[in-house]
């Protein structure tokens, strides 16, 4: 098994390349490396824990892109139609580069879904719980209970419906699902409170030091003007070297006091996972995806790709091909395991 935080790296690199490629070469060459991944978990898992398929959602959101962005996006040389100009938005011509931009968005987010997915698959929900740090503990506890929820509400509701349906309950229409919803609603209700009643008598996300509370708040505020007003520098004043440090000293100091905060938390752990060769390969893999949309310097002329004003073939850099490939890095603990 790959260590959670090596999917987490993995799922970041393919996030950033995504989100910076257009070019519809290395898009295709990208999202095929996701694919090759998502199918070998989706193969071991032996379900989908989505309720629709990354393709599935691909087919349907590809073609919704395009038509939205060729209809709102009147620009081009190549004009397929033209729709009359006193309609609001849409009035205008419809061109084959706004078509194949809409088209290429579409296949972005596609992407983005099938990384999600796919880490969806790989790790259980007790993996991705433990990611969350320390000092945001409570956030950790809530989204547990949270989770436990859900098959606890599904089981409710499938038991109120066999109950209704012995007492002669038909679904003919909207109103019909009132006596489903209200017992589900009232269940649910006396569920959290009474979980709740039973957290707040134990203390749940009780201060232990009201002053040192606040303490922490005010250094995280602090960090977090600082991080603002840095970036303000750099994008409002062109001041680059001295709001890129008041980013870096505000960034230092909330990670600082999260760092310090989660030192303070009891904090036990029932089943080490270890760290492995196998997951340095993965871990390095996607930072050097990541170095390469990332670090400055290098020459990523390639990725960009621009339809407008006339359509054109992409280019493609074989080394910027190479480097992609990294989002296979899982495949070889995938196939050995």
């Amino acid at each position: 098994m790959i260590h959670p935080w090596a999917w987490v790296g993995w799922v970041g690199a393919s996030l950033v390349a995504l989100s910076k490629t257009r070019n519809p070469l290395h898009l295709v060459l990208m999202l095929l490396s996701i694919a090759i991944v998502n199918a070998l978990v989706g193969f071991r898992a032996e379900l989908s824990l989505t309720p629709v398929s990354p393709l599935r959602f691909a087919l349907f959101v590809v073609p919704l892109s395009a038509a939205f962005n060729a209809l709102t996006v009147h620009f081009g040389d190549t004009v397929l139609l033209r729709l009359p100009a006193w309609l609001p938005l849409l009035g205008g011509p419809v061109t084959l580069e706004a078509l194949v931009y809409g088209a290429l968005n579409g296949l972005v987010l596609a992407g983005i879904l099938a990384a999600f997915t796919t880490l969806n698959q790989a790790l259980p929900v007790r993996a991705l719980v433990r990611l969350i740090p320390r000092a945001f503990y409570p956030v950790a506890v809530v989204t547990s209970i949270a989770v436990t929820f859900v098959p606890t509400t599904m089981r409710q509701f499938q038991q109120i419906r066999e109950a209704q349906a012995v007492r002669g309950h038909r679904m003919r229409g909207l109103r019909d699902w009132i006596p489903l919803f209200m017992p589900l609603l009232v269940g649910g209700l006396e569920r959290a409170l009474g979980l709740a009643e039973a957290m707040t008598a134990r203390g749940f996300a009780s201060a232990d030091d009201p002053e040192q509370d606040v303490r922490t708040r005010a250094a995280v505020v602090m960090g977090l003007v600082a991080l603002l007003g840095g970036w303000l520098l750099r994008l409002a004043w062109g001041q680059e070297a001295l709001g890129l440090a008041l980013m870096v000293a505000g960034s230092g100091l909330v990670l600082v006091t999260l760092w310090a905060v989660g030192r303070r938390v009891q904090h036990t752990t029932y089943r080490h996972e270890p760290w492995t060769g196998i997951d340095w390969a993965v871990a390095l893999s996607a930072a050097a995806v990541l170095a390469l949309f990332l670090l400055p310097g290098l020459n990523r002329v390639a990725l960009f790709y621009y339809p407008y004003p006339s359509l054109s073939w992409p280019s493609f850099d074989p080394v910027i091909g190479l480097i992609s490939l990294g989002l296979l890095g899982p495949v070889l603990a995938l196939v050995r395991r």
